[in-house]
């Protein structure tokens, strides 16, 4: 499976790329995430409860960045294990770039994402994957949004 999109994202490069690395932000962002941790230097331990067509289930994983830029861009890998509905790896390249080249007050978010599932998971069908992925960032991206303008007012009430 093969994703790839930009978002805009109504807030400075420095407070986009400093929620990409908050884990509370991403694990508030995430939907159905239950338990996003700090393992090492880059290195994180999660747990996500999703469900992609009939087949529901909790995936424990890992992620690591790597081909950190800051603040412009990074390379998340991944993996996670959903017991008897299967698994999940891939990478995504993340780059972050102002907004105005666009026309568009913010930050672009660009991000390209390579993975493969297995298990029942696979069954599936393309399709219903994509959609299910498809849903996933949009509702990631929302709520990261939403955290972004809590986190905007917060630097905003400390700079006054």
């Amino acid at each position: 499976m093969e994703l790839e999109q930009t978002v805009f994202i109504p807030s400075e490069l420095s407070v986009v790329w400093a929620g990409l690395n908050d884990p509370e932000i991403l694990k508030r962002s995430l939907p159905g995430c239950e338990h996003f941790e700090v393992t090492g230097e880059n290195q994180f331990e999660m747990v996500v409860t999703t469900r992609i067509g009939p087949v529901k289930a909790t995936f424990r994983g890992k992620i690591e960045l790597s081909n950190i830029e800051a603040p412009h861009r990074y390379v998340i890998n991944g993996e996670g294990k959903g017991g008897v509905a299967g698994f999940a790896k891939g990478s995504a390249s993340v780059e972050l770039r102002p907004a105005q080249e666009e026309g568009v007050e913010g930050t672009a978010l660009s991000y390209a994402v390579a993975a493969t599932v297995g298990g029942k998971i696979a069954q599936l069908g393309g399709r219903l994957i994509q959609g299910a992925a498809n849903k996933l960032a949009a509702e990631f991206f929302t709520g990261f949004k939403n955290e972004l303008g809590g986190l905007r007012e917060a630097n905003s009430d400390g700079d006054a």
